[in-house]
């Protein structure tokens, strides 16, 4: 829990943080919105002048992501699709496919899902063959998304580096259903309270940090991780410092070192201006 009242000695005695990693919706922002706290540049920035990076990490696509933080995108590392795709400053310096075969029997299996609407991902766009308007309203005004749409998604599975399944009225009982079938083959997490995320079996948020520790010489205990959901837990056992938010996932508080206040209540703010002493 966030608290007040450490003495100079605890802070004295505290490992440098040289890395900060945070969720985006649930997290950051409210889920599925567009609409940050300004004040979370002035932080970004002020993490960067003491030589501390900050690094975005979520399921959204990269663009989506980049817009959010476009101030202050040059300063940010980019964990897009929950790890699939890993940019710098434009560069992708990570893209982990699928698999065409696997994801063209995944996509077959997901449109026999009733309620169920279906988002692929690859590194250049996100493409739906949807018809419901509202659903890919929300991906273009609400996540700010950058849609393609298709007749067919079939014919993109060889691009493919995320399948989301998506359901206004709740994704756990398809979410269920989709790991059954597919939990051995595939990485198949939560990603929010409507939305089921598939990717290659070894990817995730946690993996993806992971390789960015290594490739910059940082290690866990330099690390301070936030998020909210499932998909996160990985990410937060590869950061000492880890937080999750109070509205997160029961499963993620488990694994949680501390619990951040609510992301309604800019929870990741709050604990970055008490842990850090920025002007």
């Amino acid at each position: 829990m966030v608290t007040g009242g450490e003495s100079r000695r605890e802070r004295e005695q505290r490992i440098m943080i040289k890395l900060v990693v945070s969720d985006i919706d649930g997290t950051l922002v409210p889920e599925g919105t567009n609409q940050i706290d300004p004040e979370y540049f002035k932080w970004i920035r002020g993490l960067k002048r003491q030589g501390i990076l900050f690094a975005a990490a979520s399921g959204r696509e990269y663009k989506s992501m980049q817009r959010l933080l476009n101030p202050v995108a040059e300063d940010v590392l980019f964990i897009a699709d929950n790890g699939a795709n890993v940019i710098l400053r434009e560069k992708s310096i990570s893209v982990n496919y699928i698999g065409q075969e696997l994801a063209g029997v995944l996509l077959l299996f997901l449109r026999d899902l009733p309620g169920c609407e279906i988002m692929l991902s690859a590194p250049e766009s996100v493409y739906l063959e949807t018809t419901d308007e509202e659903f890919a309203d929300m991906l273009i005004h609400g996540y700010r998304f950058r849609i393609k749409r298709v007749r067919d998604l079939l014919p993109l599975c060889g691009r493919a580096i995320k399948i989301a399944a998506y359901s206004r009225t709740g994704i756990q009982p398809a979410f269920q259903t989709i790991a059954s079938h597919f939990g051995d083959r595939m990485n198949v997490t939560l990603s929010g309270m409507a939305w089921a995320d598939c990717m290659s079996l070894t990817t995730d948020k946690g993996n993806a940090l992971e390789k960015l520790q290594y490739q910059m010489g940082i290690s866990r205990d330099e690390t301070m991780a936030f998020g909210d959901n499932c998909n996160d837990i990985q990410m937060l056992r590869h950061a000492a410092e880890s937080y999750a938010v109070g509205n997160a996932h029961p499963r993620l508080k488990e694994v949680a070192r501390h619990i951040a206040p609510p992301c309604t209540e800019n929870g990741v703010l709050k604990t970055l201006q008490a842990y850090f002493d920025i002007q």
